[in-house]
């Protein structure tokens, strides 16, 4: 079983937590945390884009002038899509990218995420986050006694609101419960930081 130091709020240690093997050891799988990233990005989309097609767009339906005898081509409306201001063919029309994902298949990301982390040294595990105060300066100052300088995922068990008031005007500083931590926010985060008691949630709940 993996050994991890557990720090306090100035990073002196105070104790070691023994964490799963099948959690935080586990073999990085490339493929799943592809996957995984892909299915979150896909979720996000809006799908909101649109273009307008022959019917949708302003014009008369008259036939602007006879079939034959003109000289002219042959048109039937001035919303031709060969024509200026004409409608869009096979334009893009609002959609939903979301896709299912199979629960297994994002477990088995979030678990090689957290192994990764841990073998790269940028998973820190703290006693927990007992502020006093909502005081994002002084928070700030913790972060960096911590080597958190970039962005910082914040992973607690429950709600901790001194934590959220300090923490939610940070740039690149994002705190999620123990329950939503995704693949995808331990990827895009460089440094993550949880509490002893979401560590031994995670390694139980994971296994």
């Amino acid at each position: 079983m993996p050994k991890v130091d557990v720090v306090n709020l100035d990073n002196q240690v105070v104790g070691q937590l023994e964490l799963a093997d099948e959690v935080f050891a586990a073999p990085v799988n490339q493929d799943l945390l592809y996957e995984a990233v892909r299915h979150y990005q896909a979720c996000r989309r809006a799908g909101t884009h649109k273009t307008k097609e022959r019917g949708s767009v302003a014009g008369s339906g008259k036939k602007p002038w006879k079939q034959k005898g003109t000289g002219r081509a042959r048109v039937g409306s001035i919303r031709s899509p060969l024509w200026r201001h004409g409608g869009t063919v096979h334009g893009p029309q609002p959609r939903d990218y979301s896709y299912h994902l199979p629960r297994k298949m994002l477990l088995g990301a979030l678990r090689s995420a957290l192994s990764a982390k841990l073998r790269d040294g940028e998973l820190t595990v703290v006693q927990g986050f007992d502020i006093g105060s909502p005081k994002t300066k002084e928070f700030r100052q913790t972060l960096d006694k911590l080597g958190a300088r970039k962005s910082v995922l914040l992973v607690e068990n429950g709600e901790n609101q001194n934590l959220e008031r300090s923490s939610r005007n940070l740039p690149r500083v994002k705190l999620v419960p123990s329950r939503e931590v995704h693949p995808y926010d331990l990827l895009d985060h460089e440094r993550i930081i949880l509490s002893q008691a979401t560590a031994q949630k995670l390694s139980e709940a994971l296994q």
